[in-house]
């Protein structure tokens, strides 16, 4: 089995072992909604321009995060197409394996909306790391705003690090495995943009400890962040 099959396979194995179950897709759909509506998203996304080839250099043309193109002409909706697409199949179960894993736990710990202001802020602050390093080169892929969830557990485990005690130091431990693995591979495989995970990872580190704190605060941390990118968006343009 390829590296590709494996992964798809682990993907799908929690369905696999429930596939009797009547109703299992929409019980599951209906405990998770964001995290499959985002994964379904993104599966559309990468598979439409498969079954339509014509679609997939459009879908990069006009969908990809490119740094010129965005702080020099404007087309700031590419922040946002760019974290919709894909480059390859094993880029794409990466990722949402990752969120699949990930998301489900963030969508328990926190509110609907609090979930999705943690994730596209991240995307965002990550595709602004990604320019500041790269402003003329091509990018696409969630990594930004899947590492700004993954940060976001992160950070709410640091701030509740006292009563979960050895839960803490478990998933600490496993937060470290990770990172180091993503850094290697980031070595391994330039074409990765370690800068848009670090950026991602960061916001959603603040994000989680601030709604650790108190969930009143996410306004605070949303209007913040809109301020940050804003100015780093006018930064750019200098």
């Amino acid at each position: 089995m390829d590296f590709f099959h494996a992964c798809l396979w682990a993907f799908w194995y929690d369905s696999l072992l429930n596939r009797n179950s009547k109703g299992f897709v929409i019980e599951k759909f209906k405990e998770f909604p964001i995290t499959y509506t985002l994964i379904i998203l993104n599966s559309i996304v990468f598979i439409l321009p498969i079954l339509m080839p014509s679609w997939n250099e459009l879908f990069y043309q006009y969908g990809a995060l490119h740094g010129t193109l965005v702080v020099v002409y404007g087309e700031t909706y590419r922040l946002f197409t760019s974290m919709f697409l894909h480059s390859n199949a094993m880029h794409m179960v990466m990722n949402m394996l990752s969120l699949y894993m990930v998301g489900r736990m963030v969508e328990r710990l926190f509110k609907s909306w609090a979930y999705l202001s943690l994730y596209f802020i991240s995307g965002l602050f990550g595709s602004f790391a990604y320019m500041y390093m790269s402003l003329f080169d091509s990018a696409v892929g969630a990594s930004g705003a899947i590492f700004g969830i993954f940060g976001a557990l992160a950070g709410f485990a640091w701030v509740h690090r006292n009563s979960m005690q050895r839960q803490f130091m478990q998933f600490m431990r496993d937060f470290g495995i990770i990172l180091v693995i993503n850094f290697f591979i980031g070595i391994i495989f330039p074409s990765i943009a370690m800068s848009a995970h670090i950026g991602g990872l960061i916001a959603g580190v603040i994000g989680g400890m601030i709604i650790a704190k108190s969930l009143n605060y996410i306004w605070a941390y949303i209007g913040g962040s809109l301020l940050i990118l804003i100015g780093f968006y006018n930064y750019l343009q200098v």
